[in-house]
């Protein structure tokens, strides 16, 4: 297994652990004190304390990007374009991922904050279009 397919597969094991560790643990807590029934769990409708909200934001930030962090580390293996570069952009996909998850869960939410969730956002997408960058331009390398 190449170092950027296992940062995919640990971003998809972070996608779950924060999903049982956050929404999984407040929606159970809320239903075993008796303050909810399962049915008042609603996606279309989120309701709770500021916690929970930022941790369904958080989660959903995480199902969203998955996919494309899925595509750019499938298409560099796919054309053994795992470069350096693609290593460490991979590494920094994972890291960010996870730092911008829990300043968003643990934090209230400040101009501050939200700057900074920002930064790691952004250095995410940086690295996804990096990543795009190197195997488009292998790619083309060699098939000129």
């Amino acid at each position: 297994m190449t170092i950027p397919v296992l940062m995919v597969l640990l971003f998809a094991v972070w996608t779950i652990l924060l999903l049982v560790l956050t929404v999984g643990v407040y929606r159970w807590g809320s239903v075993f004190a008796g303050k909810a029934q399962l049915i008042d769990f609603r996606a279309d409708d989120v309701k709770g304390s500021d916690f929970y909200k930022r941790a369904m934001r958080a989660h959903a930030n995480c199902i969203e990007n998955l996919p494309i962090f899925i595509a750019v580390v499938f298409a560099a293996h796919v054309t053994n374009s795992v470069s350096a570069a693609v290593v460490t952009m991979s590494i920094i996909v994972l890291a960010a991922r996870i730092l911008q998850s829990l300043v968003h869960v643990i934090f209230v939410q400040t101009n501050t904050i939200t700057f900074v969730r920002f930064c790691l956002f952004f250095s995410q997408i940086l690295c996804f279009f990096g990543i795009a960058f190197v195997v488009l331009s292998e790619t083309f390398t060699k098939t000129v």
